[in-house]
Formats: structure tokens, sequence, C-alpha cells
């Protein structure tokens, strides 16, 4: 059977066998697989986005909005030791998301501590003014709060939209031209270059999920 890492299906611990060697991601993997409450694609897609994240934007207090398990902001820490801490902000918490804390510390003791997980709304979440803002498939509109709430602190910020909602989304008038989801990316980067930010298009592997595009910006001054 094919390992597909766009599966939602759960990590278990028959799943550790299959990360060999000791890379950090093997490493990662390994004590995901073993906690058995993350689903494969979250892996995967948490990776991805935060080695893109890291080779162009380091340092800062974390803030990972829309976060699930935290995995991003976790990793974040692990690939850049200088961020002092992260919070973690979802309107509802997945129940396991304590236990891949604990996993994740247990396996690197460094991060005790440093990962602080909240339940609450986006629009609450406090950003400190030059933080590092990040979310993974914050769903339709809500990617555009977090954009927003980046904006408005002077903070940097990196998400992979999905869900493109083109009733509550700008296309900004280029879905004549292009797709749905493309206008309305394209013009949540021209949103963020209008307020003076520098900003940056990339992708992760289409083979973990479709909806792979990444936006990362930074202010320019």
């Amino acid at each position: 059977m094919t390992f597909e890492p766009s599966s939602r299906a759960r990590l278990t611990s028959r799943d550790v066998a299959r990360f060999t060697g000791d890379t950090l991601f093997s490493r990662l993997a390994r004590t995901v697989a073993a906690a058995e409450c993350v689903p494969r694609r979250e892996l995967f897609e948490s990776w991805e986005v935060a080695r893109r994240v890291r080779r162009l934007l380091r340092g800062g207090e974390i803030v990972e909005l829309a976060c699930g398990h935290a995995l991003v902001a976790h990793l974040l820490l692990l690939l850049d030791d200088t961020s002092p801490r992260a919070v973690a902000v979802d309107r509802r918490l997945p129940r396991s998301a304590p236990l891949v804390a604990d996993a994740l510390a247990r396996a690197w003791p460094r991060l005790r501590e440093r990962v602080r997980l909240h339940e609450g709304s986006v629009d609450g979440a406090q950003i400190p003014r030059g933080a590092l803002v990040v979310s993974v498939h914050a769903c339709g509109a809500l990617t555009d709060e977090v954009l927003d709430r980046a904006v408005a602190a002077n903070a940097r910020v990196a998400v992979l939209p999905c869900c493109h909602d083109a009733e509550r989304c700008d296309t900004g008038g280029l879905d004549g031209w292009m797709d749905v989801s493309l206008a309305i990316d394209a013009t949540r980067i021209a949103r963020l270059r209008a307020s003076g930010y520098r900003v940056r298009a990339l992708a992760i592997p289409a083979e973990i999920t479709k909806k792979n595009r990444m936006i990362i910006a930074e202010p320019a001054s």
C-alpha cells in the first residue's frame, strides 16, 4: 500500500518504522507517530511550511493562529532556537494537542514550556509588534483575518491558504482572467505590498495538498 503524505489518516505507532535515520524530520515523524493523534497530512504540511519560513524569516516571538496541534510553532523553535517562545491559538484546540506538545518536549527538552496553547479566536490573539505570525490552512476568509492582524502589528507573516471563498474573499476583479483561488491569493499579495510589505510567493509539494500556495511577507522597513 502506498504511503500517501496527503492522507488524513492518523499516524500511529505502526508508522514509526517508516521513518528511518537521524534527520530532524525522521525524529519528528517518529515522535508524532508514537503519539498516535496527528493526521499524516498535518505532519508533512507543517514540516514543509516551517522549513520554508525559516529559510527566510529568523528569530522573533512566534504566534501560530488556527494552529491545530501547533506542530508549526514547535518546528519553528526547533529550526531556529533564537525565537524565545511561541503562542499557538485555535478556536477549538484538538483534545490531543497537549499530548503532542508533551511528546515533543520529551523528545526535545528545550521546547518545554516555550509553546503556550491557547483556545480562542484569531481576533482576540495578542500579537507582539515584530512577531512572526504563521497559519496553515486557515479556512477561507480566516486567512484574511490572520493577514490583517499581522499587518496591524507590523509583524512578519506566513500563510498557507485554503478553502478560497469567492463570496467572502476579495478576488480583486481578477477572476475574469484566472482561477478564483489564484485571484484571491494574488489579491492578498497585492494588499500586503500596498501595506508596505515585501512578499514572496512559494509552494509546498502538491502531493501533500493541492492547496499548496504559500505567502510569506515581512515589513519592508
